[in-house]
């Protein structure tokens, strides 16, 4: 994976972009070995593409490339565009409350290497999960909250996560506050246990075996300011009926929130994810 770099481009569609940056990458001695592409609208439309190279005799250095593919590429065709190595691990922070699964599904793939990260802290608004954590040798951190404590518990899960690259809310029970979220942006992964926009705020499998509903999902997206309403990463949903009550809801939609959010844990740690307004693009 050393030798292992991602492209992700959002620019003005237009003829030309994906020779001009093919043949910069080959020019300095890159192979390309994955690349997507997508477009939504040929005429006037925005076009996005995520680009996988090998690269283990580059002609210049990582600095130097980016510079150069900025100057000669990304500024002639408009673009917003990042580079990131797969060798620079990412550091990962997880909050959760008392519901574990979401949080032990993420230890688990985490402890087989199938999440490309460092989790540098876990942090909870209550001990229950401790020892769950430390035996997945994740470091853990206790931060209780109170009714109208929640600034001074965010300023010190701040001054814990201030460094990582990416905060994943695996079922954490409180509503963070504009402040926190604006600290990371497009860097906060939540999951939901609806399939918004439907039965958005607290308790929705009440509110979904309230309407009888006959399909029940998860989803898991980016964190704004705004509840509930962040870029859609990824979804799922399962079949239910009239027999299931609300703590079958609850058992069903619990499989789908672990895997939801693994998924899109991992496509954002994979550079899979570019987001366009209040969507995004998922290259998988």
């Amino acid at each position: 994976m050393s030798h292992i770099a991602r492209l992700l481009i959002t620019c003005p569609d237009r003829p030309g972009i994906v020779s001009a940056v093919t043949t910069f990458l080959y020019t300095h001695g890159a192979n390309i070995i994955d690349l997507d592409q997508h477009s939504t609208d040929p005429e006037g439309g925005t076009f996005f593409l995520r680009l996988e190279f090998h690269a283990p005799v580059l002609d210049m250095s990582r600095t130097a490339l980016e510079t150069a593919f900025g100057e000669v590429v990304g500024e002639r065709f408009g673009m917003d565009w990042r580079l990131s190595y797969a060798d620079d691990v990412k550091t990962v922070a997880v909050l959760a409350s008392r519901q574990d699964h979401c949080l032990m599904e993420l230890l688990w793939r985490y402890s087989r290497k199938e999440l490309p990260c460092r989790i540098a802290a876990v942090i909870s608004n209550h001990p229950d999960v401790q020892k769950s954590v430390e035996s997945f040798g994740a470091p853990f951190f206790h931060v209780p909250v109170t009714d109208g404590d929640m600034e001074k518990a965010e300023a010190t899960m701040l001054e814990i996560v201030r460094d990582a690259d990416l905060v994943v809310l695996a079922r954490y029970m409180r509503v963070l506050s504009g402040n926190f979220v604006s600290a990371f942006p497009d860097r906060i992964i939540n999951i939901h246990h609806s399939f918004l926009p439907a039965f958005v705020g607290a308790d929705p499998y009440r509110q979904a075996h309230d309407k009888g509903v006959k399909l029940i999902g998860a989803t898991a997206h980016y964190v704004t300011a705004e509840l509930d309403a962040g870029p859609i990463i990824e979804q799922d949903t399962a079949r239910v009926n009239h027999r299931f009550g609300v703590a079958d809801l609850k058992t069903t939609g619990s499989d789908l929130e672990r895997t939801v959010l693994a998924r899109a844990v991992t496509w954002h740690l994979q550079d899979r994810v570019i987001v366009h307004g209040n969507k995004t693009v998922v290259f998988r």
